[in-house]
């Protein structure tokens, strides 16, 4: 079984920072991509950014580019989202996903498992 948890969210003022944290488990969870992407409400759930697990190769959203950075630590299976001068628009719960793909995709149909998300607010 693959489970994937999320942590590090919480209500922060504009201009601040969070790290999120996904740790993955699970026998087979080994996946060369993963992502975070997010859901605000009443909207679709959208790419956030993503990483190759061997090489660190990353991709981002023009949304966060510049803002956002996505890292991984494969000893500990976890991957983190840095989001640095948050804006009242990156509020949204935030979701880690394993992907299916061997490059990074920016949608979620590529993603085959999912965490239980993790609420970002964001106070202007």
């Amino acid at each position: 079984q693959v489970q994937l948890v999320e942590s590090g969210g919480g209500l922060v003022q504009a201009g601040g920072s969070l790290r999120l944290s996904c740790v993955a488990s699970g026998r087979t969870f080994i996946s060369e991509i993963m992502g975070w992407f997010r859901q605000a409400p009443g909207k679709e759930r959208e790419f956030v950014a993503g990483i190759v697990r061997s090489n660190g190769y990353t991709a981002y959203a023009d949304s966060v580019q510049g803002r956002f950075t996505i890292s991984r630590d494969n000893a500990k299976n976890t991957v983190y989202l840095q989001m640095n001068s948050l804006k009242p628009e990156d509020t949204a719960v935030y979701y880690c996903g394993r992907s299916t793909t061997l490059s990074i995709s920016r949608s979620q149909g590529s993603y085959d498992y999912w965490g239980q998300g993790t609420q970002v607010t964001v106070s202007s």
